[in-house]
């Protein structure tokens, strides 16, 4: 089929925790030649001010097998998961956020938030992003101690025409760009998990483009040379990954970080007919590039150049993803 006729090597879905990854197992055991995988996405975990949160606690428990009554109980059940994914390939996890949470908290607090919630009270604002805080920490160093890769897209407004929102529900077109204040609880939180060695390799993946050079500055503050890359500036997303938004990204990336480390573009893999971006991003990089050596800007070495090109659609992500 298409995919190898495009000589796709890998393609990642992204599944909730509670997936029985059914269709993943097929394919592997199949003689399909593309390589499937998954990434794991626990926002609705985390998102313990969302109405149906425990809803989706109870198919949580179903899907590990466990009671979940307590935060211990909730992080043993997730425990259960990640190796359960582990298990079936998975080496990525991904979450959508609009700003990352960071409340100092102790467990006693989290508890306490946790069993409150159980029962079905209302929390406050804080108590939430305390919470989320914890549990975003646990899976974050869980991340790390498996060698996973951690995405986080930040900076969706959700849900903003109500009326639409209540005929269709959500993820059904009306989202779009929010202004959060992002540097703060990002420095924080990567910083939490940095200075105890347990920040897995991170991409971050702004929507604002106002942020572009806040996260590619942000990213270099967590590069130790661990891995090539580790933190990485994530390519133009969602809104942004049209013409003018990847070549901002690319530039932001150029000017405040390493361009020849870049692991390059992602698709949207539940839309089948997104994976023309990578054919799409590949030549806007090959035509802000060319145009730089056209101007001096970079030197007239085209296979210098060719191979910095090779390695940000190709083979960065190999290494990167350890494919």
């Amino acid at each position: 089929g298409l995919l190898t006729q495009m000589n796709v090597e890998m393609l990642c879905t992204t599944e909730d925790p509670t997936d029985t990854l059914e269709h993943h197992k097929q394919l592997a055991a199949s003689s399909f030649s593309t390589k499937v995988s998954t990434a794991f996405r626990p926002d609705k975990t985390v998102l313990i001010d969302n109405e149906g949160y425990n809803s989706y606690i109870e198919q949580l428990e179903k899907a590990s097998g466990l009671a979940i009554n307590t935060f211990t109980d909730l992080k043993d059940a997730l425990l259960k998961r990640l190796d359960f994914f582990h298990e079936n390939g998975c080496r990525i996890s991904d979450l959508g956020f609009n700003q990352l949470p960071f409340e100092d908290f102790t467990d006693a607090e989290v508890n306490a938030i946790f069993e409150k919630r159980r029962k079905g009270s209302d929390i406050s604002v804080l108590e939430a992003d305390k919470f989320k805080t914890a549990l975003l920490l646990f899976l974050c160093e869980e991340y790390a101690s498996r060698g996973w890769v951690q995405q986080f897209h930040l900076g969706a407004l959700r849900n903003n025409n109500s009326r639409m929102h209540r005929i269709l529900g959500p993820d059904t077109g009306w989202d779009s760009i929010g202004d959060y204040s992002q540097a703060t609880t990002l420095s924080k939180f990567l910083d939490a998990l940095d200075s105890k060695d347990k920040l897995a390799k991170t991409i971050l993946y702004n929507l604002n483009p106002a942020d572009n050079e806040l996260f590619a500055a942000m990213a270099g503050n967590f590069n130790d040379g661990s891995h090539k890359g580790k933190v990485q500036y994530g390519s133009g997303w969602w809104f942004l990954d049209q013409k003018d938004g990847i070549i901002k990204q690319l530039n932001a990336l150029s000017n405040m970080g390493l361009l020849s480390t870049f692991v390059g573009m992602l698709t949207d893999s539940r839309s089948f007919l997104s994976f023309p971006r990578h054919e799409y991003f590949r030549r806007v990089l090959c035509n802000l590039l060319g145009q730089e050596m056209a101007n001096g800007e970079l030197p007239q070495d085209t296979a210098w150049v060719g191979s910095m090109v090779a390695d940000i659609c190709y083979h960065n992500a190999k290494q990167y993803f350890e494919l």
